[in-house]
């Protein structure tokens, strides 16, 4: 969107064109075309969530993260792409922009936000998540939206961008923040859907924990030197980068209290998205795999490609003390993802994306990583194309780590428009095994997941008329 800024001149905010430019429409499509085959065993949907700014009263100060949530989902079936829809969520400002009747329900400190991070699915609830305060939003089957979501009433404040679901015990944690106040909140929802344990863990100059990492025994804490400022932004924190300020990974037992963390020196850095961590040598041994930038928020507002994440390996020694980096990869990296089965345990393989505009060729392109043998092999996408974050699906529950699919949102640029990459997780560099060709294009956004039929207890037929759908 090009427009002036206040001294008169021409500016273009890419955030508001481009790859990154709103959808204006709310779409539905249905049997939807598709180049390959399917396979049969993705009954489901693909959901993914980002920023889509409904109105942008001042296109100069506008930034991605900032945007209303708009969630767009890919329907598939018996090996047919059987719908296209995507929704902006209706928090209280998206619903009167829209003209339509506010979704009143529970707010914490009285924010209200369309969340446009990610999306999951836990106890029959689909939340559309962000981070700083705001609450979840639900969402049905259809996409439409519910209402703010406060785990029946046992939420004690905001919550968080990023959630991980045990794989054994079936519970959602997560680390949540609220710019406002002195600590951040390490929560866990047990399968009834509700808070069942809160640790307050004060943090000191409200650092900006987007994201954290779990082991059977542990939760990992990001606490580096972005942090929140109050100054010369009108009442309003931004995150900023605070040179000087020491750089910390917390080592929090899960059923311990707040004076159980271990704070383990690391160098200055800033972490937005962890891969996985685990635990080895008999519990002496934390790794982690995260993408690390040199530094972040620098300027108010980072432009595409203004910081570089690379692939790095965090070892903790909890006897020592210490945390040694192990840089893996030269590629600038972002969104990696693993097997949701493997979360909490030593895992093989990774996936990341791949930035587009850096690097050989100059496409964007998915990475799938083998860390064992320390190699990552590449699907690039045509330059001025684009690919977003790939989420990996197992064949079946006891499918191999690598055996199954990768699915992704892709722009193609000749087309105009996106499709819903389908790739063989075993051999990523073949690319795709089947294309879903959307008729519009989905912007790029953030994070999404895959929520098969036997997670939702779908029934045949949706009931019609009956108020919100469960899922």
């Amino acid at each position: 969107m090009t427009g002036t800024n206040p001294y008169g001149q021409p500016y273009e905010n890419p955030y508001l064109s481009g790859l990154y430019a709103p959808v204006h429409d709310e779409t539905t499509a249905y049997d939807l075309p598709v180049t390959g085959r399917l396979p049969e065993s993705l009954d489901g949907r693909y959901l993914r969530n980002g920023p889509n700014p409904l109105h942008v009263p001042d296109p100069a100060g506008y930034h991605w993260f900032s945007g209303d949530g708009m969630i767009h989902g890919v329907r598939l079936r018996d090996g047919h792409a059987e719908w296209y829809r995507n929704r902006w969520i209706r928090s209280e400002s998206v619903a009167r922009g829209l003209g339509e009747k506010v979704l009143y329900g529970p707010r914490h400190m009285g924010m209200d936000f369309a969340p446009n991070t990610h999306v999951t699915l836990f106890a029959g609830h689909c939340l559309a998540l962000v981070e700083g305060g705001a609450l979840p939003y639900e969402i049905d089957p259809e996409l439409e939206t519910v209402g703010p979501f406060d785990f029946h009433g046992t939420l004690p404040g905001g919550y968080a961008a990023h959630t991980l679901t045990d794989p054994d015990r079936g519970e959602l944690h997560a680390v949540a923040y609220c710019p406002a106040l002195p600590y951040v909140q390490y929560l866990v929802a047990g399968a009834d859907g509700r808070i069942r344990r809160r640790v307050d863990v004060r943090v000191d100059g409200h650092p900006v924990m987007h994201d954290f990492s779990l082991t059977k025994r542990y939760v990992l804490l990001y606490d580096l030197p972005v942090v929140f400022d109050w100054r010369g932004h009108r009442g309003r924190p931004r995150p900023v980068w605070r040179p000087g300020r020491p750089a910390r990974l917390g080592v929090l037992p899960r059923e311990g209290g707040a004076d159980a963390v271990r704070w383990l020196e690391v160098e200055p850095c800033f972490v937005l998205h962890p891969m996985n961590a685990y635990e080895h040598g008999g519990g002496r041994y934390v790794t982690v795999h995260v993408l690390r930038y040199d530094r972040y928020f620098v300027t108010p507002r980072p432009q595409p490609g203004e910081h570089v994440a690379h692939l790095e390996r965090w070892t903790a020694d909890l006897t020592a003390g210490t945390v040694r980096r192990e840089q893996l990869d030269d590629r600038p990296v972002e969104y990696p993802r693993v097997d949701p089965r493997r979360l909490t345990r030593r895992h093989r393989f990774g996936y990341a994306v791949r930035e587009r505009g850096r690097g050989a060729g100059g496409g964007a392109a998915l990475v799938k990583y083998d860390l064992e043998r320390g190699t990552g092999t590449e699907f690039r996408v045509p330059a001025g194309d684009d690919v977003g974050e790939g989420v990996f699906v197992p064949a079946g529950p006891g499918a191999a780590e690598d055996d199954g699919w990768v699915l992704a949102f892709a722009y193609d640029a000749r087309r105009g428009a996106s499709d819903l990459l389908v790739l063989a997780a075993a051999d990523v560099a073949a690319g795709p095994v089947a294309r879903v060709h959307l008729p519009v294009r989905v912007p790029a956004g953030f994070h999404g997941n895959w929520i098969p039929d036997d997670a939702t207890g779908e029934p045949e037929e949706w009931p019609c008329g009956e108020g919100p759908v469960r899922w």
